[in-house]
């Protein structure tokens, strides 16, 4: 039997092991000395041992205290680092100044002429497809960038207030956690995942600030506020758009006062895109051109598209083919949650989980930050497939299989193939698990009347 002595002291090791990681990491972005490919592997293999030691290991009030000391630890080391794998907070920054100087940041590229005076050298220089690109954000990570940048336009000011909100869904998910019966310490699933220290703590993206609204959402669910829930979900989406993928699984529709959530969810969008509405259409900002440029539109984007294309061998399968098969297993899904989810606590987070899980696993994203709001969902169903999935990410984003275009195929293929298998491994165990334990029940029943029979 694990001890909470002992898992307390394992963990410590191993989160000293990850501290010393994440300060090799940030050496290894000046300087090479084994590669951060080895680095990152080595990470995720101690991230899983930690996990482990959490979901099967007695815990005690100390636990809880290793692993947030750990992970504040881990992001300290990572965050006053240069961004070394993303320069997407260059534009957070600028984007700040833009609004801070009157002008709406969906208006002009950063090399418009209009924008000439805002140029400086330590932020303009590094901003991706400044010359062509209008921002992408949302109007919610626009709000937030302003009101950042009004304390200091450094991107280390940046990646702080990110890693501070980051940090801020841990102690939601601890009480999620908890009034969802499922031991705290699971926390440690989110807290110690190598994508939030690399991705957020040293990239800096605005991912960060969904994540403890969505843990809001999840809390605001299990109190019966619906007005809570859809003020998190909105804030969330307007963030990140692809939260509101959840509301099925987050509408209670047994509860006549759940049409807030709904109301509260419509008018909090409505108000942040109205704020930047005066560029009309162009409030979207570069989302249609991003469409074209990452292959949305002729489907290279979506791995399991390309799959069909090449098992088929039909190259010509339309995307609106892909398109027209994620509608209707995301609309079969949303259909399944919005029945189920009120079965019990936890059914809506499997449900949650479920829709968000599919929509990534369809999305096929190209940069591995797009993963991290599974997270939240991984502390309370740890589900090996999707933990796997999740983390494998993480090390082989770190390869140079990541190279859009055949490597990132092959990187798929081999992705998408082992957790197939892990997820059918799963499958079976779980129905022979479930079989023994009946005919263990109907053992325990024969023997009961048998004994019963010899008494008659």
């Amino acid at each position: 039997m694990i001890t909470p002595r002992f898992t307390n002291s394992a963990l410590a090791l191993v989160g000293l092991a990850m501290i010393a990681l994440s300060i090799e990491g940030v050496r290894e972005f000046q300087h090479f000395v084994v590669g951060f490919g080895w680095v990152a592997m080595l990470q995720a293999l101690l991230y899983l041992v930690a996990v482990w030691l959490v979901l099967n290991g007695q815990v005690d009030r100390r636990t809880l205290m290793v692993i947030v000391a750990c992970a504040v630890a881990c992001r300290l080391v990572c965050v006053f680092s240069a961004p070394y794998f993303s320069t997407d907070i260059y534009r957070y920054v600028w984007d700040g100044k833009v609004q801070a100087a009157g002008i709406n940041p969906y208006l002009y590229a950063p090399a418009d002429s209009h924008l000439a005076f805002l140029r400086d050298l330590s932020i303009y220089p590094h901003i991706n497809r400044r010359d062509y690109a209008h921002t992408i954000y949302p109007p919610g990570a626009q709000i937030l960038f302003l009101l950042i940048t009004r304390i200091s336009t450094s991107v280390i000011w940046m990646k702080i207030c990110m890693v501070a909100l980051e940090l801020s869904a841990i102690p939601i998910l601890v009480r999620w956690l908890t009034a969802l019966g499922v031991r705290r310490e699971q926390v440690l699933l989110y807290a110690w995942h190598p994508l939030l220290l690399w991705e957020v703590a040293s990239s800096g993206h605005v991912d960060a600030a969904a994540l403890p609204l969505i843990a809001l959402a999840l809390l605001f669910y299990l109190r019966n506020k619906p007005v809570g829930v859809g003020a998190a979900l909105a804030g969330a989406t307007l963030i990140k758009l692809y939260p509101i993928a959840v509301f099925p699984a987050l509408y209670r529709r047994s509860r006549w006062r759940d049409w807030k959530m709904p109301v509260v969810l419509v008018a909090i969008i409505t108000a942040g895109y109205a704020c930047y509405l005066s560029v009309g259409i162009r409030v979207l900002g570069f989302l249609p051109d991003y469409a074209k440029e990452e292959g949305m539109e002729s489907g290279s984007r979506y791995f399991l598209l390309t799959l069909a294309r090449q098992v088929l061998h039909r190259d010509t399968l339309p995307t609106s083919a892909f398109y027209a098969f994620a509608a209707l297993l995301l609309l079969g899904l949303s259909l399944w949650a919005f029945l189920r989810s009120e079965a019990s606590p936890l059914a809506a987070v499997r449900c949650s989980f479920a829709l968000a899980a599919a929509l990534m696993l369809l999305f096929s994203s190209h940069y591995p930050w797009y993963y991290l709001w599974l997270l939240p969902f991984l502390c309370a169903i740890p589900y090996l497939p999707m933990l796997y999935f999740v983390t494998a990410s993480f090390y082989l984003y770190t390869t140079q299989l990541a190279n859009p275009g055949p490597a990132m195929y092959y990187m798929f293929e081999w992705l998408y193939g082992t957790t197939a298998a892990l997820a059918l491994y799963s499958i079976l165990r779980g129905t022979y698990e479930r079989k023994s334990f009946r005919n263990a029940s109907g053992a325990g029943r024969t023997a009961k009347d048998a004994a019963v029979l010899r008494k008659a």
